[in-house]
């Protein structure tokens, strides 16, 4: 973080100085877009690349090299969210429907589920796990178990009514 560059605002200044002067800007903006919960992951990833790359080096507007590389760095996070999931949908349909006894909608509605909720409904029907027991194998409370039970209970509730 050492090396100079020229902001044609103040003149002479370090990765470090372009940092404590839009890094609070730049995280806000981060989480805008991703949330603030991987703001700082993004903004970390998106400025430790220019840095590493020496992109900053010479640039007419390092604020706005910044911004664009955090809007970069958060849309390629949003996109490996979006595959996780959709990998992790299809891979729960194929487990969920590889049982004779699985009616396919509800198997899709399962797959909708979050990880937790679906985990939890796993344990619950298809393993005959209590509350207590799923809580003991995931290492999380029992009312954790009941909270996400009764989530996925209510997400399902439109096609189990069916």
């Amino acid at each position: 973080m050492g090396d100079m560059r020229i902001d044609r605002d103040v003149g002479l200044v370090t990765d470090r100085d372009l940092y404590e002067r839009h890094g609070l800007e730049v995280t806000r903006f981060a989480a805008s877009i991703v949330g603030p919960v991987d703001a700082a992951d993004v903004v970390q990833d998106a400025i430790a690349n220019l840095i590493a790359s020496q992109g900053l080096i010479g640039a007419a507007n390092p604020r706005a090299l910044m911004y664009r590389s955090v809007l970069a760095r958060a849309k390629t996070m949003q996109r490996s969210g979006f595959r996780r999931r959709r990998r992790e949908q299809r891979f729960a349909e194929s487990i969920v429907t590889s049982d004779p006894e699985v009616i396919p909608e509800v198997a899709r509605a399962v797959a909708r589920l979050s990880p937790q909720q679906r985990a939890c409904i796993f344990l619950t029907y298809w393993e005959d796990m209590t509350p207590a027991q799923i809580g003991g194998q995931l290492l999380i409370a029992e009312g954790t178990v009941k909270h996400h039970l009764a989530r996925a209970r209510n997400n399902l509730r439109g096609v189990l009514d069916d």
